[in-house]
């Protein structure tokens, strides 16, 4: 899963990171890739991802508050241990639509 969440997005404009052991991954998101700048609390980019990853069938957890409590979004992936390859494509699949949904709606 890590493999191919790195695939998917490890050069996204606003992935500042990806960590995480096994299949429990977590994914942070950034304004800006470069200086790691997180998007403004006001917009819940995390909670507008979950939203998004429910209306595709994906459930991921949303958190907030990455870097002081307050500022950062990051959604954790923590799948079942029976899944199989297709179920990982699925996951990334879904996961990539959700967050090119959210951000597209931030500037919407």
């Amino acid at each position: 899963l890590k493999q191919r969440l790195e695939a998917r997005f490890g050069n996204h404009h606003h992935v500042g990171d990806i960590r995480g052991r096994g299949l429990f991954l977590g994914i942070e998101f950034v304004r800006d890739r470069t200086t790691k700048e997180p998007f403004d609390p006001a917009q819940k980019l995390n909670a507008r991802i979950k939203s998004e990853g429910m209306a595709r069938g994906l459930m991921c957890y949303p958190m907030p508050g990455t870097i002081d409590g307050r500022r950062g979004d990051h959604v954790v992936l923590a799948p079942p241990y029976i899944i199989d390859d297709s179920h990982v494509d699925e996951i990334v699949d879904k996961l990539g639509q959700a967050v090119d949904a959210a951000i597209a709606g931030l500037s919407a």
